[in-house]
């Protein structure tokens, strides 16, 4: 008997979905009251500023990121990557554990010290996403003095 799972209606993605923000909410708790981060400014709304970037790119809505979705992330921040370079972000944030990259890992990436590609990439989004960092209106006028 073949499988429905791949024809699933909008109402059974819709509850997908539901429990799958359950679960990340969950997983936000956790760090929420995890003392190591205790330290760690605004945790509130960056943990959920997570929860909803990951839900989008989580395509196989087994709770985790693969390639395709990574690939897909990447395109949509407009820093498409080779293969190869996505297989070493998720090593990168997986510690090479898996071809996958659950909530967990994405957190702790995105809280984490080290410089993660994909966080610097998400980061870079935010900003641009955000308020412009170029002012408004003309070029200041420059006078001769300052001219190399």
């Amino acid at each position: 008997m073949p499988s429905n799972q791949n024809r699933q209606g909008g109402k059974t993605f819709g509850l997908l979905k539901a429990q799958q923000r359950d679960k990340l909410e969950e997983i936000n708790k956790e760090y929420l009251e995890d003392q190591k981060y205790s330290d760690e400014e605004d945790l509130a709304e960056k943990l959920d500023s997570f929860k909803s970037k990951y839900a989008e790119f989580d395509l196989n809505d087994q709770g985790e990121i693969d390639m395709m979705g990574l690939k897909r992330m990447m395109e949509k921040l407009g820093v498409p990557k080779t293969h190869l370079e996505m297989k070493k972000m998720i090593s990168e944030v997986t510690g090479g554990s898996s071809d996958t990259i659950n909530y967990r890992d994405f957190v702790k990436m995105m809280l984490g010290k080290r410089s993660a590609v994909l966080k610097l990439v998400m980061i870079f989004e935010d900003k641009a996403n955000g308020g412009s960092c170029k002012p408004d209106g003309p070029p200041p006028k420059r006078d001769i003095a300052s001219l190399p």
